[in-house]
């Protein structure tokens, strides 16, 4: 009898879905269109500006759209209640929403202080502009993250929670690192290295999403939680790798240049990565040791 009830309310909501302007009316409906407003205007005026084979560029511009068209399908949902099913059925709305903003603040945050390391000086005007305009982007986002998570007192089931954020943390540090490759190529202990970062990077985001999708997750024919623990002892080994390597191969005989200026000095790169994985190789270390001790929500199995 409660499924039916369920299922019928599910109905009666479908049946008045029509567009109703109230939820951008609200707080959080302006902060919503205000990220969906400056991140398309960051990314016309930085691609105005030039356009760059740089990867840190390329990045940036990934970012100024990708974050406002998630926001945008969270707002339309929102605004159609369709997030009343999806949360019936599929996932706990409140954390996605609430973790694609913490997410979307770590993107463009990140990204705004990029784009100033790179491209800002002090006669470059329109840079600066660019510069305001992504930092403001990070910046309501940010605030988005302190309405739901201190004002309005939104609970994270994952996504939103520390479990969740911490594997975003781990994808967002191998983007940089990614990001940040150089002058490897002709080095196969390098290669070596850049293959150890590749294969936990696309099981992350697995991850994630069969840990929102809840009903995916019951759908399984292994135990999730086992996995990512061997995920994770597979992620610390290789990282171990990475960081014993990358540093030797890529320093070695190689001091830092007397001019290295961080827009185009390839040893300030190459130490980037060498610094990244460091703080991935402590994120997972990290992330395996409250797995072990089941604290702060990590399961363990």
């Amino acid at each position: 009898m409660g499924c039916q009830e369920i299922i019928r309310d599910v109905k009666d909501t479908l049946s008045k879905a029509v567009f109703s302007p109230s939820t951008l009316l609200s707080g959080r409906g302006g902060l919503h269109a205000a990220q969906i407003l400056l991140g398309p205007v960051t990314f016309v005026l930085s691609g105005l500006r030039g356009w760059s084979s740089h990867t840190y560029w390329n990045y940036a511009m990934f970012t100024w759209i990708f974050c406002p068209i998630g926001t945008l399908l969270i707002t339309v949902i929102e605004m159609f209640k369709l997030d009343v099913p999806l949360n019936l059925f599929c996932m706990d709305w409140m954390d996605f929403s609430t973790g694609w903003a913490m997410s979307s603040a770590l993107m463009t945050l990140s990204v705004a202080i990029t784009y100033g390391n790179f491209y800002l000086c002090g006669s470059c005007i329109y840079a600066w502009v660019v510069f305001a305009l992504a930092l403001v982007c990070g910046l309501v986002y940010a605030l988005e993250v302190v309405k739901d998570k201190l004002l309005d007192r939104r609970e994270g089931s994952y996504l939103a929670a520390l479990p969740g954020f911490w594997k975003v943390l781990e994808a967002f540090v191998s983007c940089m690192i990614f990001t940040s490759l150089s002058g490897y190529r002709d080095k196969p202990a390098l290669v070596l290295c850049v293959v150890a970062y590749v294969i936990p990077f696309p099981i992350i985001p697995l991850i994630i999403a069969t840990n929102i999708l809840k009903k995916l997750k019951k759908c399984l024919p292994f135990n999730l939680d086992r996995f990512v623990f061997i995920f994770l002892v597979v992620s610390v080994l290789l990282y171990v790798f990475a960081a014993v390597v990358w540093p030797i191969f890529t320093f070695r005989n190689n001091p830092r240049p007397s001019e290295c200026p961080p827009s185009f000095c390839i040893w300030a790169v190459e130490f980037m990565v060498a610094f990244m994985t460091y703080v991935n190789l402590l994120l997972f270390t990290v992330d395996l040791l409250f797995t072990l001790l089941g604290i702060c929500g990590f399961k363990r199995t």
